[in-house]
């Protein structure tokens, strides 16, 4: 059994560690109001950039002049699957989830005998993912050193993306998330990018507008061909928001859990401690009676 001095040292030791994820658990609190003020923010502007593509897009699906971004290069062959996670941990299972999101769906399409190129952002769901499928993955780009996304970050990655869909990398293209809910509650989802048009809710098409009918000048082709790359960088930056504000939450909840833990093993540890000290005090007192009686 541990003698006193390891038991205080253990005790000591869990303290410090309880300090720490208790200060984690703060700064994510912190970090979690504002993260979610800024994907509530967003929502409304990528909703309705969503809505007045769809308005745009009815009258176009069906003519030959079509952006490719619109409607596809009308091949499903080669697919891309842009997996975005966090690039830190100590966030419970939320890199995990979206890594095994990626992966199903990964797996689901080469089953289906189409070719996989992965384009990740963010460290930790690279790692995972990389394990299995190293030969499909591209590239990894990190957002570690920026304290706050802005749209700047997903224009990059849309440009990445928007320079492989021209140069025919690719037919279809989507991204993995996690959808913020609540702060117990993320969803990793998968949303297509291109084609827009499997993107788009046929449902939002007029009740978006309020059932207004809009003449649009110039012609729905030109501003297509503006609003549609537009539109990608603007799903992908919601999308990095929602990953934000989810990672916050799920750090913040996994630092109260680990908190807890450690209140509950310095308990622990204390009690042990307690019954040790006292078990000697009794042997002693025992040895010390003892050899008075000798005398």
């Amino acid at each position: 059994m541990a003698s006193l001095k390891e038991f205080r040292n253990r005790i000591d030791s869990v303290k410090s560690t309880q300090k720490i994820t208790k200060a984690m658990q703060m700064v994510a609190a912190a970090k979690l109001r504002r993260a979610q003020e800024a994907v509530e923010s967003a929502r409304p502007y990528a909703d309705r950039m969503n809505t007045v593509v769809a308005n745009l897009s009815g009258s176009m699906a069906d003519q030959p002049g079509a952006p490719q971004l619109l409607v596809g290069t009308g091949e499903t062959k080669t697919h891309l699957v842009v997996v975005a996670s966090a690039d830190r941990g100590h966030c419970g299972g939320f890199n995990g989830a979206i890594a095994r999101k990626a992966k199903l769906l990964i797996s689901k399409l080469i089953s289906e005998g189409k070719q996989v190129k992965i384009l990740c952002v963010g460290g930790k769901a690279y790692e995972q993912v990389k394990r299995i499928y190293s030969k499909q993955m591209l590239d990894m780009i990190s957002l570690r050193e920026f304290k706050v996304i802005n749209s700047g970050h997903a224009a990059v990655i849309s440009s990445k993306i928007l320079e492989m869909f021209e140069a025919n990398e690719f037919d279809v293209c989507t991204l993995v998330y996690s959808q913020f809910k609540n702060v117990m509650s993320q969803v990793p989802t998968a949303q297509t990018l291109i084609p827009a048009m499997d993107a788009l809710d046929s449902d939002v098409e007029l009740t978006g507008l309020g059932g207004a009918c809009y003449t649009y000048e110039p012609d729905e082709e030109e501003i297509l061909q503006v609003l549609l790359p537009r539109n990608l960088t603007t799903q992908i930056f919601q999308a990095l928001l929602e990953n934000v504000a989810g990672e916050m939450g799920a750090k913040m909840t996994a630092m109260d859990n680990a908190t807890r833990n450690a209140g509950e093993m310095i308990d622990k540890l204390t009690l042990q401690y307690n019954r040790k000290r006292q078990s000697m005090i009794t042997t002693e007192l025992i040895e010390i009676i003892a050899g008075a009686e000798a005398i």
